[in-house]
């Protein structure tokens, strides 16, 4: 009995542990792997493995490429000066002056 209220007891820890560790990005292995499985085995008979391993890659390569995007896109935000005006300091520009004093 008490093997069954272990396993009961991890079971729930780790399904309810599972969405709050995991963050949303596109692609991945797993993600890849169960799309190329599934994909495979309706391809025909022997082919699921190969479609597992052949999605993994290819959600591997998706996510560096969104992660190297997400990269370059802070970068190009860090160089921006910041009010978009060529001053950086985003404060409008002075009025201008007729030179009169009043």
């Amino acid at each position: 009995m008490f093997s069954r209220l272990t396993a009961l007891a991890l079971a729930t820890t780790a399904a309810l542990a599972l969405p709050v560790a995991a963050r949303a990005e596109p692609g991945g292995c797993v993600k890849g792997a169960v799309a190329g499985g599934v994909a495979g085995h309706f391809v025909g008979s022997g082919h699921g493995k190969g479609g597992a391993a052949a999605g993994c890659a290819a959600g591997m390569v998706r996510r560096h490429n969104a992660r190297k995007a997400e990269r370059e896109g802070a970068q190009q935000n860090q160089q921006q000066p910041e009010g978009g005006q060529p001053g950086g300091n985003g404060a409008p520009p002075p009025p201008p002056t007729n030179g009169s004093s009043e």
